[in-house]
């Protein structure tokens, strides 16, 4: 009795010396920062998307022919944007930026890009606002980390959690948007900075808040594909079938890109002379096949409400291909994640206009999710994203699709800073 109140005491006194916790919680200092991250990030998203959708309307009404000259013009001005101010670099940079430079992404840039890719994507470029908003957030958590003196691994979380409240607030998915955040940084150890998923989910629900509050954004699907019915234990074969075949499309991609960044660095030209032809043929592509302007957001609700031949489909899939590679290696600014998304749902279209009897829904979805994770090598976050945006409750086909895509992909990735030992 007495060795257990001598216990008993040394135990009482031990615990009167640790130090005094106000709170038995895990809230702490570095919460709010993290959830002000996040505000501060849907808030930039939200400015950003309302006078996207602005400029847009302004340039909607040039139609027809019009489209040309009305490219060719905002090319010439998103070019001498980037002459004048700085070059912001695109998605590459960013990578780049977050593996090999700290984390450290410089918010100097911000104006050019802003600027630039408001004209690019409102005038009807291939590329969607993914990449100059993840710019603009990622920066502003690089501003944040600086304000409070952290270096290291430490401003490093808080730049990808800048990146990942961009994505989420664009994607309305917070979990595959933080995901997606620190998956493109590298394509085998998407764990490797595993010290900012907790702080990117974070940063990410109260950007998602802050998004919907500023558009209106409500829950539910973006795009409006026929609900899908299960069909049995086949379905999983038919989406890592359709998988190899929207492979194959990727790869069509990415090579269509090579060519056209050849053909564009075969003589040192001024970057606003570059964005300008850029514009001029992609004016004429719209001007041909009008569907295939814009970046994809409401363009695949059009395409999927729409009744198309298989000719018309392949040559929408085609163009709408030699659009985003044009827009890319013409010096146009944007992110090409949703317009990939536009070429899976011209692929999955034209798939069952050759096949009828395919559920139109699982086929499109498959080749989205494959075409994406081909190109981006984003396996887990790509499945996440499309059964939010798609409203496609069964997770398993998806993901079947997106890991077929994954490992149909090449061995040198589209985005060449996701090597593991480039530092260019």
């Amino acid at each position: 009795m007495e060795i257990q109140k001598k216990r008993k005491l040394i135990r009482y006194a031990n615990l009167l010396d640790q130090p005094i916790r106000l709170s038995p919680f895990l809230f702490s200092r570095d919460f709010f920062l993290w959830a002000i991250l996040g505000l501060i990030g849907g808030t930039i998203a939200g400015v950003y998307w309302i006078a996207l959708e602005t400029v847009t309307h302004w340039f909607g009404v040039f139609k027809g022919w019009e489209v040309v000259p009305l490219m060719t013009i905002a090319g010439l001005l998103a070019g001498l944007v980037i002459h004048f101010i700085g070059d912001p670099g695109e998605i590459h940079l960013i990578v780049n930026n977050i593996r090999f430079n700290k984390g450290k992404l410089n918010p100097k840039n911000n104006p050019s890009m802003i600027l630039s890719s408001l004209l690019c994507v409102a005038s009807g470029g291939s590329l969607g606002p993914e990449a100059p908003l993840v710019q603009v957030t990622g920066s502003t958590g690089t501003w944040l980390g600086k304000m409070l003196r952290l270096k290291g691994e430490a401003l490093r979380t808080y730049s990808i959690a800048g990146m990942a409240s961009g994505f989420t607030a664009l994607f309305g998915a917070p979990l595959g948007g933080s995901l997606f955040a620190l998956e493109i940084l590298h394509h085998k150890h998407m764990m490797e900075y595993y010290r900012a998923v907790i702080p990117a989910l974070v940063a990410s629900c109260f950007s998602y808040v802050v998004f919907a509050l500023i558009v209106h954004l409500g829950l539910g699907p973006t795009w409006d594909f026929p609900s899908y019915t299960y069909g049995g234990i086949f379905d999983f074969g038919f989406a890592a079938l359709v998988g190899i075949v929207a492979s194959a499309v990727a790869w069509l991609f990415i090579y269509c890109t090579k060519i056209c960044k050849k053909l564009f660095e075969q003589k040192p030209l001024p970057i606003y002379v570059k964005t300008t032809i850029g514009g001029f043929l992609l004016g004429w592509i719209s001007f041909y096949l009008p569907i295939t302007r814009y970046f994809g957001h409401h363009e695949i609700n059009e395409l999927i409400s729409q009744t198309l031949t298989w000719e018309v489909l392949v040559a929408v899939l085609l163009f709408k291909i030699l659009a985003i590679s044009i827009t890319v290696t013409s010096g146009w600014r944007g992110g090409f994640i949703i317009p990939l998304f536009f070429v899976g749902t011209a692929l999955g279209l034209l798939i069952c206009q050759l096949f009828p009897g395919l559920n139109i829904t699982l086929v499109i979805v498959s080749c989205m999710a494959a075409i994406n994770a081909c190109v981006t090598r984003t396996p887990v976050s790509t499945t996440i994203l499309l059964t939010v945006l798609t409203g496609f409750g069964h997770f398993v086909p998806i993901l079947i699709a997106s890991m077929t895509g994954y490992f149909l992909a090449p061995k040198i990735p589209f985005i060449h800073s996701q090597l593991k030992d480039t530092k260019e």
